[in-house]
């Protein structure tokens, strides 16, 4: 039986496909040229409007890089608790006690339906009311706790997936070997699941950095985002110059979380293949070794 899934395209596809590359392009080069042409019209490519972002440092040392230092915290602390308090949450919603699993699955269910700026509302609201911390740094908490309580709800059912889609033979060899429920999951499961799940833990980290733009919003945290409020009431009416600066950081955060991520992939997945044989459990059954059965 053919294995083919996909047939090589002829001359009449090719000059199809071809013909269809162009249109595409052509309506892209015409929708790109009438937003220059209504942004022109708007004077937003002025250069006046565009010029402070290169001959004032002033906007980079003022209100970029202090929002930006600010978007890096809350992401960064989220992402610390996030990742191993959902890997804990996904450990025990595989769990087998009753009693372990239901509770997880319903403090995870709880936390991913509820939208993550009303959980940080909630959050500003409790440590307005029941603590002390200074006003200077509760917007800072609250949009980490609420980042924390949303995304390790998400990691905790990533991590369920990823060790699912695994072969059940890994967990059976395992405790095959004598190693226990929690051995298995740490050392045999979680490992291999890593390379599985770590595309959609990207993703998720990705979102973490881009979900700290709804402090700035309804909070008062100073974050990257927020800043184009000064940038623009101090520098005229450069609307449309501030976002896509603010844009292109954003993109090569999220590259560069995203370049990281694949080296780290790309290291594991070679780590693995350069891994020597596993080594049996002391005590257990005697290696039966391959030349000796096709010499038998």
């Amino acid at each position: 039986m053919s294995s083919v899934l996909y047939d090589t395209p002829g001359p009449r596809a090719k000059r199809r496909n071809l013909l269809f590359t162009i249109g595409f392009l052509a309506v892209l080069a015409l929708a790109a040229w009438w937003v220059l042409v209504a942004l022109n019209d708007k004077n937003q490519l002025a250069a006046d409007k565009w010029s402070p972002f290169v001959t004032d440092s002033r906007v980079w040392t003022t209100y970029l890089l202090p929002g930006l230092t600010e978007t890096l915290k809350a992401a960064g602390l989220a992402i610390l608790i996030a990742l191993p308090l959902g890997a804990l949450l996904g450990i025990g919603r595989l769990s087998d006690h009753r009693w372990v699993r239901v509770p997880v699955g319903a403090v995870v269910e709880f936390f991913r339906a509820i939208p993550v700026l009303i959980l940080m509302v909630f959050a500003a609201s409790l440590y307005r009311e029941f603590t002390t911390i200074s006003s200077d740094f509760r917007p800072l908490y609250a949009v980490v706790t609420g980042l924390v309580l949303y995304n390790a709800s998400v990691i905790a059912e990533i991590v369920r997936a990823g060790v699912l889609s695994l072969p059940r033979g890994q967990g059976d060899a395992a405790e095959a070997l004598g190693m226990r429920k929690g051995q298995t999951m740490l050392y045999v499961l979680l490992p291999q699941a890593v390379t599985v799940m770590l595309p959609a833990l990207v993703s998720q980290l990705v979102v973490i950095v881009k979900d700290t733009a709804l402090g700035g919003a309804l909070l008062g945290f100073a974050e990257l985002l927020s800043q184009n409020r000064q940038i623009t009431a101090n520098y005229g009416a450069n609307t449309i110059a501030t976002f896509t600066v603010i844009a292109l950081i954003y993109i090569a955060l999220n590259a560069i979380i995203t370049a990281l991520a694949g080296r780290l992939e790309k290291r594991l997945r070679q780590g693995r293949k350069s891994a020597g044989p596993a080594i049996p459990a002391q005590g257990g059954p005697a290696e039966v070794k391959s030349d000796a059965v096709s010499g038998a």
